[in-house]
């Protein structure tokens, strides 16, 4: 029997370099996986990874995150959006961009590929498909990239859509459900650190005024992260779930960051991902 195999990306803003370093590590190792499930920054990782693009995630966050059109106060007074998502995942990625992701191995590439957003509306997990990307048209990334309050909803079909990570921020069920035997799931806070409320309190109460059922997602969340996290903690045990996570945040969070402490989060996802072939041959 062949096993099938997923990965999950949680993402995490610029924490998610971790998960960038994992997935480059796996490309020099000649290691795939049948499905990727992308949240968030994770999202963007997996598509780099698909399209077989090695160290193209490590510019992005340590060359082209520094720049204020990418993420800064004056870019939120502007557009909105602290993250310039339309300059991440258009000027940057498109054909014509400074780094184009190559769409004709992303699309030529069997593996499956899933990103999870937040409808803003009713506060449901939205499960995207590769189907729903197309040659210049990342906006399934966008819309799972788009922080609350931090960022406007990004709207696809008419519908506002936030992070994912708000409302099924660790797939690890989705993934088995949908018939995997083998997951890898990349975190990028400390495994054993559980996420508290507090920061989600204002954003959540700023949010009630416009989207009041992704409000209570966002003012829950620490508490699905939380669940989800331990629901992987419980299949690791039997041999289902890999969980790789840093030992160390190295200053970083969300929106903010330094150039030492992506490199040194990128190593520790580099160094991370040797326990990868093992557990998908076990």
């Amino acid at each position: 029997m062949t096993m099938k195999t997923a990965m999950i990306d949680v993402g995490g803003g610029f924490r998610a370099i971790f998960g960038a370093g994992v997935m480059d590590r796996m490309m020099e190792d000649g290691i795939s996986v049948d499905h990727c499930y992308g949240v968030s920054a994770g999202s963007a990782n997996m598509v780099s990874f698909i399209a077989g693009q090695h160290g193209r995630n490590h510019k992005f966050y340590t060359e082209y995150a520094f720049r204020k059109e990418y993420a800064s106060f004056e870019s939120y007074i502007r557009n909105h959006n602290f993250a310039n998502l339309d300059y991440v995942y258009g000027t940057l990625s498109n054909h014509d961009g400074e780094y184009p992701v190559d769409y004709a191995a992303f699309e030529a590439n069997p593996t499956g590929f899933t990103v999870v957003a937040c409808n803003a509306e009713d506060g449901s997990a939205k499960y995207f498909d590769k189907s729903d990307v197309s040659y210049d048209n990342f906006d399934i990334m966008k819309a799972s990239s788009a922080v609350p309050v931090a960022c406007e909803p990004y709207v696809i079909d008419g519908i506002p859509y936030y992070d994912g990570g708000i409302a099924d921020p660790v797939p690890v069920q989705k993934a088995l459900d949908d018939g995997y035997d083998r997951v890898v799931v990349i975190l990028t806070r400390l495994k054993d650190v559980l996420r508290e409320q507090k920061k989600d309190i204002g954003p959540a109460r700023i949010l009630r005024h416009t989207y009041p059922a992704a409000a209570e997602r966002l003012l829950n969340r620490y508490r699905t992260y939380n669940d989800e996290v331990a629901l992987a903690k419980e299949y690791e045990k039997d041999g289902r779930v890999l969980i790789l996570a840093p030992e160390s945040l190295y200053g970083l969070s969300t929106l903010s960051k330094s150039f030492e402490g992506l490199e040194r989060m990128y190593r520790a996802g580099y160094a991370a991902a040797e326990a990868i072939p093992d557990f998908l041959n076990s």
